[in-house]
């Protein structure tokens, strides 16, 4: 039984979909004015995890992730590159937007995480926001003022039941007493000089920023109400509550069944950013560490922890990493050629629990990544042993091993993929090894030694064991 924390319950509850086995699930983007972060790497990879734990368990997932490329940010990043460029803001503006889409899509790759079934652009559903925002104002739920439309929060009887913040810690975070009430939030904000706009029944100008999540979950996922939303711990207050409040207000009913939420990330104990010299981009990392070791070093907090980044940190992850990475080697090796007509299930020590079966009783419970990791490598030991051994069913064992490592693999989106120095191909490392072995026969040691060392120079290891020589890549 899969349980998960809802945001909005305060407790774990099992997970129900709206209809049988099919989740329709949305989760909040990056806002494209930089570089994604690091930050933005976890959230990219603990929803992509939930997904694939969800297709797993049998649900068949659409998963929907915004982009948002109309915003503050982007716009003054616009406005600086159309001063450095000699070209207009609206020029700059569709560039900024390019620039970091397509950076983005670069950064998934590199992760080895696939895109969402639907990942739509704000700037691409402004007729459905303004339609949306209309709609509201119709039902009395906003009103219009000389800089744009807001939402009127006293409307909504429900306001602060997802972030439980009571009024006077909202109205803390709140600065802008222009409109009717302090808590009311823009739905469309009427253009300024000088920047990007749209017409619309209200003038010209640009949607709020969370007016485009309610409307992009709903189109894309068609429906009222989405199964999961997910992001940050820090959108739960204002923008989940808002998105919330509108989108109830309009429909009449439950945006979405579950909210999950994901801790944030530190560096070092200090909130990132480019003013501290801490900011770390996911480029930042992969030119130090295959994907999978951040995705390990992430994978060892539970989603909902915050989690602290350090270098010395992904050098504890590189290392459990290369455990795994070292015996799916000894493990193919072994098994590479060998006919076994049957798995045979085999439980952790001291536990009646298959390998298998118990990743996925950690996992039932609200997705327990760290746990779901640590049978993960209870069950490398256990491979390690089983190989060093004589158990009289270690083939049928190893192979039931083989397979339970396949799909944890999958689900935690490892590849285990080792960039392959350019120059030198699996066959000829197999050739220089076949030619030190006889070198070591002939007990030419030096020369035997020489092979060692230019192929170490060449980012191979050779590890010599009683069962002959075995090679494997650096990491």
């Amino acid at each position: 039984m899969l349980k998960i924390y809802n945001a909005i319950t305060r407790s774990k509850q099992e997970f129900r979909p709206l209809k049988g086995k099919e989740v329709k699930m949305y989760t909040c983007g990056v806002t494209v004015y930089d570089d994604c972060h690091i930050g933005h790497a976890r959230s990219l990879c603990i929803f992509e995890i939930i997904r694939r734990y969800l297709v797993f368990r049998g649900y068949k997932v659409n998963f929907v992730r915004n982009i948002t490329d109309v915003d503050d940010k982007i716009i003054n990043k616009a406005r600086i590159w159309a001063k450095e460029q000699g070209i207009s803001l609206q020029e700059a503006f569709v560039k900024v937007g390019r620039t970091y889409i397509e950076s983005y899509y670069n950064d998934l790759a590199a992760l080895g995480l696939p895109s969402a079934d639907a990942e739509p652009k704000a700037t691409e559903n402004i007729k459905e926001m303004q339609n949306y925002i209309q709609a509201l104002i119709d039902k009395g739920f906003a009103y219009e003022k000389e800089d744009g439309i807001y939402f009127s929060t006293k409307k909504d009887l429900k306001y602060g039941g997802l972030s439980g913040n009571i009024i006077e810690q909202m109205l803390s975070d709140v600065s802008d007493f222009s409109k009717e009430d302090a808590l009311d939030f823009a739905l469309w904000k009427k253009a300024k000089d000088d920047e990007p706009f749209w017409d619309s029944p209200w003038g010209k100008g640009r949607p709020g920023w969370h007016i485009e999540c309610s409307v992009m979950s709903q189109k894309f996922l068609n429906t009222d109400t989405l199964d999961i939303h997910g992001g940050g711990r820090d959108l739960i207050f204002p923008h989940h509550e808002n998105e919330r409040a509108q989108a109830e207000s309009l429909t009449s009913k439950p945006f979405a069944r579950y909210w999950i939420h994901h801790g944030l990330l530190t560096i070092n104990g200090q909130k990132m950013a480019k003013s501290l010299g801490n900011f770390v981009t996911i480029k930042d990392v992969l030119k130090k560490y295959p994907a999978d070791i951040l995705k390990i070093f992430y994978f060892q907090a539970h989603y909902s922890s915050p989690v602290d980044f350090s270098w010395e940190k992904m050098d504890e992850a590189k290392k459990a990493y290369e455990r795994i990475y070292i015996l799916l080697s000894r493990l193919d090796k072994y098994l590479e050629g060998r006919f076994i007509d049957k798995k045979i299930p085999f439980a952790d020590k001291g536990k009646n629990v298959y390998f298998l079966d118990e990743f996925i009783e950690e996992m039932d419970d609200d997705f327990n990544m760290p746990k779901g990791l640590g049978v993960f490598f209870n069950l490398v030991s256990a491979c390690n042993e089983l190989l060093d051994g004589s158990d009289k069913e270690k083939d049928e064992k190893l192979a039931y091993a083989r397979e339970a490592i396949k799909e944890m693999s999958d689900i935690f989106s490892f590849s285990f993929s080792i960039n392959t120095p350019a120059g030198i191909s699996d066959q000829e490392i197999e050739e220089k090894i076949r030619i030190r072995n006889i070198n070591k026969a002939q007990k030419n040691y030096k020369q035997a030694d020489k092979i060692r060392s230019d192929l170490d120079s060449l980012g191979i290891i050779l590890e010599d064991t009683k069962d002959g020589t075995t090679w494997r890549r650096k990491i």
